[in-house]
């Protein structure tokens, strides 16, 4: 095998287990990449998600989040359109403006996938939320003066918290005032 050639081991309906060398990794087999919303309401709350994750067996506490391109027909969808799309579905909030913060691996030594993180302030909220039909997402909306409290309450032997959630305290230390 070369050294940049990948061997598929295992292809399942949304991931595959690849191997590069000696080195095993996964990846999608549908969508083009992954957003996850830094989302803040015009009163300075952060916009949270809970739902349940069958890998780990918990409820994870995270951003709004999702793949871009997993639908049928929107295979091209936009990284921005994506993050739109998401926050409503999985939230009921929407935003005026998006702000493209970074890219970044989600696990580097695990897998290909790749976040791009948007900065959506002032949203608001018009719809419920609770995702699509196959999700059951409960959703937060915490004012940033009680967030490291609330984090510190929520995280139990049941429910745990994703660390994208202190990634977006540190961008909007860094990205709003």
């Amino acid at each position: 095998m070369a050294k940049r050639e990948i061997e598929t081991l295992y292809q399942g309906k949304h991931l595959q287990l690849q191997k590069r060398r000696h080195w095993e990794f996964a990846s999608r087999t549908q969508g083009t990449g992954v957003v996850a919303i830094v989302a803040v309401t015009t009163d300075q709350q952060l916009v949270l998600t809970e739902q349940f994750r069958p890998p780990i067996q918990k409820k994870v506490v995270d951003l709004p989040a999702g793949l871009a391109g997993d639908i049928a027909g929107e295979e091209q969808e936009s990284f921005e359109s994506a993050a739109r799309r998401e926050l409503i579905e999985e939230t009921g909030f929407v935003g005026e403006t998006f702000e493209y913060i970074f890219s970044g691996p989600s696990s580097a030594g695990m897998t290909t996938e790749m976040i791009d993180f948007y900065l959506a302030c002032d949203v608001e909220q018009v719809e419920e939320g609770g995702g699509d039909e196959t999700e059951d997402i409960k959703v937060h909306v915490i004012p940033m003066k009680k967030i490291k409290a609330w984090l510190k309450r929520k995280e139990t032997s049941k429910t745990c918290i994703d660390p994208k959630v202190y990634a977006a305290l540190g961008i909007l230390s860094l990205y709003t005032s």
